[in-house]
């Protein structure tokens, strides 16, 4: 799943090559996607785009009305500087939505696997948007100090990779950069947030600002097909399981649920201790 980093190196390459110019066509290939009726997708059409932004992890497209998507778990953006001309086929296609620009350039939206959860609107203003009205700060605000990170942490009964990954506390991070925050702060994910020292908190706070920091800087500049390869490379735990630890040597080690899994480092993160599979609910000793 794409994740602050990556948006944001999507929004700044669109803005790039949309700014200024205008859509002429978008075709919805995927009607699932599509989650808004009024104003309708071609609304979008024939005003330039004023600009390209993010609100944690959607995309907003400003043309007078807002085009603004998610890309879940298994959507991309496939850019083309020269859009092939022929109209999309109704189908299996991977294909959800085609949008055309005026200089023969375009994009689309894709998503592989059979779980569609990639999401698309059309909107006056992007508060319309759900899941954006409920959005938590964004970690690299300028005004998102350690004091308002401790105050949202403060008081809450569940444990700290939860608190990271959920967008209504905290907007952009996902499964990858929490697992990679809680390696540099040295936490294990399984920690209370409400039981966490300020020692704790402000070591957090400074492993997420320094690791998003840091994962915004290496996306800037690179083109939508070379993001997933260099968000992988920039891994430590995560996606690692089974390799050694880049801090320590130990070997990186996995907790799976129902769809996903974290990774950590068990000498960096739980005092070496392993811990089990959420299927055992409860630690190795």
């Amino acid at each position: 799943m794409p994740e602050l980093p990556e948006v944001q190196a999507l929004v700044d390459f669109l803005d790039a090559r949309l700014t200024g110019h205008s859509f002429i066509a978008v075709a919805v290939n995927s009607f699932a996607a599509l989650k808004t009726f009024d104003p309708p997708v071609t609304a979008i059409v024939g005003t330039p785009v004023a600009s390209v932004s993010r609100h944690g992890k959607f995309v907003d497209i400003d043309a007078g009305v807002h085009l603004v998507f998610h890309l879940a778990k298994a959507g991309w953006l496939r850019w083309s500087d020269d859009l092939p001309p022929a109209a999309l086929k109704p189908g299996r296609s991977a294909i959800a939505l085609r949008a055309r620009v005026d200089d023969g350039s375009g994009f689309d939206l894709t998503e592989a696997g059979t779980k569609k959860s990639l999401a698309v609107y059309v909107v006056r203003e992007p508060s319309e948007v759900p899941g954006i009205a409920r959005l938590g700060p964004d970690p690299l605000a300028p005004d998102f100090d350690v004091e308002q990170f401790s105050g949202l942490l403060s008081g809450r009964r569940t444990q700290i990779k939860g608190v990271l990954r959920d967008q209504s506390i905290i907007a952009g991070i996902g499964n990858a950069y929490s697992d990679e925050i809680l390696h540099a702060a040295k936490l294990s994910p399984f920690a209370i947030a409400a039981t966490l020292s300020s020692a704790d908190v402000e070591r957090l706070y400074a492993a997420m600002r320094t690791t998003v920091t840091d994962a915004v800087t290496t996306a800037s500049g690179k083109p939508p097909a070379e993001l997933k390869d260099a968000k992988r490379r920039g891994m430590s735990v995560h996606g690692r399981t089974g390799l050694a630890c880049p801090v320590c040597g130990d070997t990186v080690r996995s907790v799976y649920f129902a769809d996903n899994s974290l990774e950590y480092c068990p000498t960096c993160q739980t005092g070496g201790k392993v811990l089990a599979d959420r299927r055992l609910s409860r630690l190795l000793k």
